[in-house]
């Protein structure tokens, strides 16, 4: 497989650009230097964590300031909710539920950097104008044809992610002949077209839980650091997921120590940010994963 990835990527040097320590968040410049953690913000009633927990202003605010304080440098704001199962909502809905949140914050933390998780070109439109830096899609722009399009006009960093299936089917009996070599492929095909469209700022994250049994989990984690290859900074999204705590038998309640554990492997695998429920801890775990590394 490394081969055939060796082979790929020489034919294709010429049309990839070298990886960046940073990426250009409207104004504001965001340091991957060194890895930092992205707080998820669901203002979604139906989250697998912690739906409804943060679905009121103040409990926006209070979720804000609590992440920013701990030392979120992204947030991450999102109105649909992806567990397994999942309906999608409508336009019309998620955008009631997003903007609302990215005003508010915006308010009263104008130097913090959002992202909008979002699917949809037309919510990533209103919520970049409503105060977002980044658009944040699980689906890479398959369920909207205008959505790297929009990326690109819009000049917003692009966090693509891998999936395979629907969230209703995802995690149907998902099958790969070979679940790295899979991933890797796509999203250098999918960087490739980011790139060509004119999106000059690309995250990459391999879709941990998104159609993937526990094995494929295990084994996009061990070799982590194969998307490196893609010059691109890779986002680990581990928090507290199926692969944790129904690997300890346990529920998501209980998978904080877990996440801690997945993410520092993350981190030695090469992962630049930590999407997380939980960012005093993922900030330890960062700090001393710096400290081992300076030893």
């Amino acid at each position: 497989m490394l081969c055939i990835i060796a082979i790929i990527m020489e034919n294709l040097k010429k049309t990839l650009a070298r990886g960046k320590t940073s990426l250009k968040c409207g104004g504001k410049l965001l340091d991957l230097s060194q890895p930092i953690v992205m707080g998820i913000i669901n203002v979604t009633p139906d989250s697998f964590y912690d739906g409804g927990k943060t679905f009121q202003s103040k409990e926006i605010l209070d979720q804000a300031e609590k992440m920013l304080k701990e030392g979120a440098l992204i947030l991450d704001i999102g109105g649909q909710s992806s567990r397994p199962g999942a309906a999608n909502l409508s336009i019309e809905e998620e955008l009631k539920r997003v903007i609302p949140a990215i005003e508010v914050i915006t308010k009263r933390f104008p130097d913090a950097i959002l992202s909008i998780d979002t699917f949809h070109s037309n919510v990533a439109r209103e919520s970049i104008k409503a105060g977002a830096n980044i658009i944040n899609d699980i689906s890479a722009g398959e369920m909207d044809e205008n959505m790297i399009p929009t990326a690109a006009e819009l000049n917003a960093p692009y966090f693509l992610m891998h999936k395979k299936g629907s969230s209703k089917s995802m995690q149907k009996n998902p099958e790969y002949s070979n679940v790295v070599e899979e991933v890797f492929l796509y999203l250098l095909n999918k960087v490739k077209e980011c790139k060509e469209a004119g999106i000059t700022d690309i995250v990459i994250d391999p879709g941990f839980g998104f159609g993937k049994t526990q094995e494929h989990n295990f084994s996009l984690l061990k070799s982590l650091k194969v998307l490196e290859l893609l010059d691109c900074p890779i986002l680990a999204g581990l928090s507290r997921k199926s692969l944790i705590y129904k690997s300890l038998n346990s529920s998501p309640q209980e998978a904080l120590n877990g996440t801690t554990a997945l993410n520092m492997l993350a981190l030695n695998n090469g992962a630049k940010i930590l999407r997380v429920h939980d960012v005093k801890e993922a900030q330890e775990c960062i700090k001393l994963f710096n400290l081992y590394n300076k030893t």
